[in-house]
């Protein structure tokens, strides 16, 4: 399983992309970049689509790709809990803001075909194995395990806080990717707003390796930019304190699970 970070970022610029993954070029996870890193024929593939939450910078290419794979007649299965599904059928694909791609039909097909999914529930995207777990963030997230049919599997945690216990006790990828937003000096608005920053990370890594007997390989996603030599620093200090390997994502980065 090949797996291409699209982008791995919180903030967008010519340099840095909105959180999308792109497994085997047929399976995303979180939509920021879908349509603004990949070309026509590239998004044709995707035959599937996770999103964890509804925060504009996770779902925002949805429609943009709706409209593109209506006009050739192509359509992709998203999976998403209704919270999701409400806010981008609510404020963006509600007929004012943008067409209703979920509605409208090319060949009896919708472009955008939603799935709704419940937490704790193992279903089947494009012949990949998906585990939906409940994390903690501001508003309802899903992570989720996915696993190819050779076997390799990954975690994808989404935008997360603290107390991420119940989500390890249920997964056990070999490769974790998290968020961590911003230095340890915000870990307090990262604990108002449910995001991680590395000191927090170490605390959730520990749990892990206390919970799954092993320590996952890591890398980290949604950075600040404008933090990110901090978070690097201190993500360094991290792996050297418990022995773990700690990677940042960057816009093109891949890698083989």
């Amino acid at each position: 399983m090949r797996v291409k970070v699209l982008g791995a970022h919180n903030t967008e610029s010519r340099d840095t992309r909105y959180v999308s993954l792109l497994v085997d070029d047929v399976l995303a996870v979180d939509a920021g970049c879908l349509t603004s890193s990949l070309t026509f024929e590239e998004q044709v593939r995707i035959q599937s689509i996770l999103l964890t939450h509804g925060h504009y910078d996770h779902i925002r290419d949805i429609p943009a790709l709706g409209i593109n794979l209506y006009l050739r007649s192509r359509t992709v299965d998203v999976y998403t809990h209704p919270a999701v599904y409400s806010n981008i059928t609510g404020f963006f694909l509600n007929g004012e803001v943008y067409s209703a791609f979920h509605k409208e039909r090319t060949e009896s097909k919708a472009s955008l075909n939603f799935h709704l999914i419940e937490a704790g529930r193992q279903f089947q995207a494009g012949g990949y194995e998906v585990l939906a777990v409940p994390v903690r963030h501001a508003i309802a997230t899903l992570g989720y395990q996915v696993t190819s049919p050779d076997g390799g599997s990954f975690f994808y945690s989404g935008d997360t806080g603290q107390g991420l216990s119940e989500a390890w006790a249920a997964i056990s990828s070999p490769v974790l990717f998290i968020e961590v937003t911003a230095s340890s000096k915000w870990a307090q608005s990262g604990i108002r707003h449910g995001h991680l920053t590395p000191v927090q990370l170490k605390s959730e890594l520990e749990a892990f390796k206390q919970i799954r007997g092993y320590f996952p390989r890591v890398i980290t996603v949604h950075m600040n930019p404008s933090d990110e030599s901090n978070i690097r620093s201190e993500l360094a200090e991290v792996a050297s304190d418990i022995g773990v390997s700690i990677e940042l994502a960057y816009e093109g980065m891949l890698i083989q699970i």
